[in-house]
């Protein structure tokens, strides 16, 4: 089991950037993949962004992220990040981590969450 933390939201405008992060405990964080997740107020959870066990591979959900969200990870840190560039009023939610014993695009394989962290983007 791996309890996971969350760390970094905050408000910033359009156009601007944010890195979020989340902190794993257990010795085990390497064997996981990670992914982001997010919830906006009114919206179901939706998925944004996976890394594999070995950080050597990525997947992002669609075009709205990909080119301007990147995740990568530090397994001697026992964290995984999101640097969120270009940042959208859309992009407004709680963003989640969360880890999975199972290959990185195999949603329902994430089973372990953190508490998330609020991200806001102002016009």
């Amino acid at each position: 089991q791996v309890q996971l933390v969350e760390s970094g939201g905050g408000s910033v405008q359009a156009g601007g950037s944010l890195r979020i992060s989340c902190a794993a405990s257990g010795r085990t964080f390497s064997r996981y993949s990670m992914g982001w997740f997010r919830q906006a107020p009114g919206k179901e959870r939706e998925f944004v962004a996976a890394i594999s066990w070995t950080g050597d591979s990525t997947y992002y959900a669609n075009d709205s992220v990909k080119g301007r969200f990147t995740i990568s990870r530090d397994n001697a840190k026992n964290t995984v990040y999101l640097q969120m560039n270009s940042l959208k009023p859309e992009d407004t939610a709680v963003y989640y981590c969360a880890s999975s014993l199972f290959d990185m695009r195999s949603l329902g394989g994430y089973a372990y969450w953190g508490q998330g962290t609020q991200v806001t983007v102002s016009s």
